[in-house]
């Protein structure tokens, strides 16, 4: 092993309240480059075992979308030593669950088993990183899965298409624009030979982090790590060099229709930075400021005040190349929707040219404080943090010190922040409208 050693060892954690203790961890590179972290916990009998894959649908080739996501569902179909549709039976039987998740920029798998479990969860993640079945009867079985989860999540979902048309307006170049479930028709004409080849140039070790996080052992858990995942071949480099997009300058104005909907709703959105840059940690402090809960200043506003909103709400989405910060909102009775972004815009614009007020700030302190302790607080969790904070931020110790970023941000900062983000030449404005029937 190249063992590029980090131990970290538990300490309280300053000024997190109650016991709340740092996460301690080691982590090390197989000959492979498969980057291992392991954070030990003995308190319960219980381990989580995850392997996060540097993928994701900004990798995908332009005429083939979805394929991130195709193999979300294609590696639980089986492998040479795991026949097709026992995956699932195998962890369930062993009082273990299971799942996986993809995004546009990585794919996540775990398993949580109970402790003495930890060989047959590693064999798992290394049969599928090793031995998948890659054939065209578990494409033709998962594509027909997929698109039953496109019609039910999507296609036959209230405001389900939203995020597709906000994307397709605020990126013009990058693979961003594209939804992480993809084009049908793209997985219908894609070959055999192109799915084979995804999988060999993104499921490889040096593309992934394998995580242990629980109750075991670490001298008995390297040796199983050494031997289920040592010998399997490393990949080929992978290199990313993504389009840019141009800044927007000037507000753009697009409307959606959506036959699943009877009221409109208003959709306002930014393109904001990448995750790594500090920026983006204080548009979720002004997200969480604007529109995180009944207590948020919109909600107050536009819902228990002025009753001109059903609902409002924000979502900060933080990916590796750039982000999007978005506010919604439902209208009540006949409120326009013009009505309910003059509303958001006094708000925003108050951001811009005052600072918020010692008190609200103080909550919005507290509020980072309790999420960054909760956020440690089980198994999978921390396993999760692990994973995520080694590939997509490169500092695994953020797991422990992200919140100390949170605590330095200023009020100054927070108004800067949204001057430099958040003007109305800056931003999207959808409508998202009831589709109208045409039929005589």
């Amino acid at each position: 092993m190249k063992m590029k050693l980090l131990l970290v060892s538990a300490m309280l954690l300053q000024g997190i309240a109650g016991n709340s203790q740092e996460v301690a961890f080691e982590e090390y590179d197989l000959d492979n480059d498969l980057h291992v972290i392991l954070h030990q916990d003995n308190t319960a009998p219980i381990i989580s075992i995850s392997v996060l894959y540097h993928v994701g649908s900004k990798d995908e080739d332009p005429k083939r979308t979805g394929f991130a996501h195709f193999f979300e569902h294609l590696l639980f179909e089986g492998t040479e030593n795991i026949e097709k549709g026992e995956w699932d039976k195998i962890v369930s039987s062993n009082g273990g669950s299971g799942n996986a998740t993809t995004d546009e920029d990585r794919t996540y798998y775990y398993e949580v088993f109970p402790s003495n479990n930890l060989e047959l969860g590693l064999w798992l993640e290394s049969e599928r990183m090793l031995h998948p079945v890659i054939n065209q009867k578990g494409v033709d079985t998962q594509n027909e899965v997929v698109k039953e989860e496109k019609r039910l999540r999507v296609d036959n979902s209230p405001y389900g298409k939203f995020i597709e048309n906000i994307k397709r307006n605020l990126f013009q170049n990058h693979p961003y624009k594209e939804t992480v479930i993809g084009k049908m028709e793209d997985l219908d004409a894609a070959t055999l030979d192109e799915f084979i080849a995804f999988q060999k140039k993104f499921y490889s070790p040096n593309n992934a982090v394998l995580v242990i996080a629980g109750d075991f052992e670490k001298e008995n858990a390297k040796k199983l790590i050494s031997d289920y995942f040592e010998d399997i071949p490393k990949g080929k480099e992978i290199t990313r060099n993504f389009p840019k997009e141009e800044p927007i300058t000037t507000e753009i104005n697009a409307k959606a229709y959506d036959s699943n909907i009877q009221i409109p709703a208003s959709m306002i959105a930014y393109r904001t930075p990448g995750l790594k840059n500090r920026d983006s940690q204080v548009l979720k402090m002004i997200s969480t400021y604007l529109s995180d809960g009944p207590s948020s200043k919109l909600y107050k506003k536009m819902v228990d005040d002025k009753k001109q909103a059903l609902q409002i709400g924000a979502i900060p989405v933080t990916l590796e190349d750039y982000g999007m910060y978005i506010i919604f909102a439902l209208p009540v009775g006949e409120t326009g929707l013009s009505t309910l972004n003059i509303s958001i815009e006094e708000e925003v614009t108050k951001l811009r040219n005052e600072l918020i007020s010692e008190n609200d700030y103080q909550k919005l302190q507290n509020k980072f404080e309790n999420q960054f302790v909760n956020s440690n607080s089980s198994i999978e969790g921390i396993a999760n943090s692990l994973a995520e904070y080694y590939m997509q931020y490169d500092d695994t110790s953020l797991i422990n010190k992200e919140i100390e970023i949170y605590r330095s941000i200023t009020r100054e900062e927070i108004k800067e922040v949204a001057n430099k983000y958040l003007k109305p030449n800056q931003r999207l404005v959808l409508e998202y409208l009831p589709e109208q029937n045409t039929a005589n």
